[in-house]
């Protein structure tokens, strides 16, 4: 089969449940990935001809496409700030959003400053990548209550040459920093985790950072049925009843553990919004709420009053 007949085999597949353009969009990815053709190769000459492994491995990709499943999971792969990351079912995709909020953190930083960092809910390792990345000099310490996830994550922190510490732990159960700094050393010691520096004897950071489940059972019915069916429930889902759990922990555990000056750092529900910062002015910290590129509450930083 040339590339021809199979993009017209693709389209008609695919026209009932997308519009063109992603489908279009989805057509070049698995080109690329299956036959290292980018799309002026394609447009060139589309009598470029299939073998009948690779024609396997591009059927079976659209018929999980035809079942909506995420095209990052079928890849394998996504892009996160210009970096590279592997994706697996264990870990939720990177979303432009969170890439605005590790913006905002970047344009606070100093680039040469030697800082440290946490951050929360590390799943595929986004944001610490993506922060030491562009904070070289920082100590960048992640923790996720996900084994698998953290494996993906540290694969990532490989891939992309960037030494984060990494750290089991269920964050809900922590009853101190202290902890999760113990469990630093003892990793270290016994050559667990990657390590760029040896962690401050203080155990305070100067940035505390999270993106943490956020999104309301009642809110499901506006998610996309492929996120719903695909995405890990762990790192989306909280209870209507108590859906800041989260934010109140990791605020009572920064407030004892951020530096003078440090700042902690959320993505956020879009709409709790008022009621986010609300919790945080009463755990003793001043906020600013800030919009994303489409105008939704999506981001706090807040520092101790």
């Amino acid at each position: 089969m040339f590339i021809k007949e199979f993009r017209n085999h693709f389209n008609k597949e695919l026209l009932a449940v997308f519009p063109q353009t992603e489908i279009d969009s989805f057509f070049f990815l698995l080109i690329e990935k299956e036959l290292g053709l980018q799309r002026i190769d394609v447009a060139l000459n589309n009598q470029v001809s299939i073998s009948e492994d690779t024609f396997k491995h591009l059927y079976n990709s659209l018929s999980r496409l035809k079942n909506q499943e995420p095209i990052q999971y079928i890849l394998g792969e996504t892009e996160f700030y210009g970096l590279p990351f592997k994706v697996t079912k264990d870990t939720l995709i990177p979303r432009p959003e969170t890439e605005e909020l590790v913006q905002w953190i970047i344009n606070d930083s100093k680039k040469n400053a030697s800082l440290s960092i946490l951050e929360i809910g590390t799943g595929t390792g986004c944001i610490p990548i993506a922060l030491a990345k562009n904070l070289p000099n920082s100590d960048i310490t992640t923790i996720d209550i996900s084994s698998k996830a953290i494996k993906i994550a540290k694969e990532n922190a490989e891939l992309n040459d960037v030494q984060i510490n990494f750290i089991e732990q269920d964050i809900l159960r922590a009853t101190s920093l202290n902890v999760i700094a113990n469990e630093m050393k003892q990793s270290q010691n016994s050559n667990e985790i990657a390590t760029s520096k040896t962690p401050r004897n203080d155990k305070q950071f100067d940035i505390i950072v999270s993106n943490p489940p956020y999104v309301r059972e009642l809110e499901k019915k506006e998610i996309q049925p492929n996120v719903i069916e695909n995405e890990p429930h762990l790192a989306l889902f909280v209870d209507d009843e108590n859906p800041l759990v989260f934010y109140k922990k990791i605020a009572e555990l920064a407030k004892n553990h951020l530096t003078v000056n440090g700042v902690l750092y959320f993505e956020i529900n879009q709409y709790l919004g008022n009621e986010t910062v609300s919790l945080l002015t009463k755990k003793g910290f001043q906020t600013e709420l800030r919009k994303d590129i489409f105008g939704n509450d999506r981001m706090t930083k807040s520092t101790v009053l």
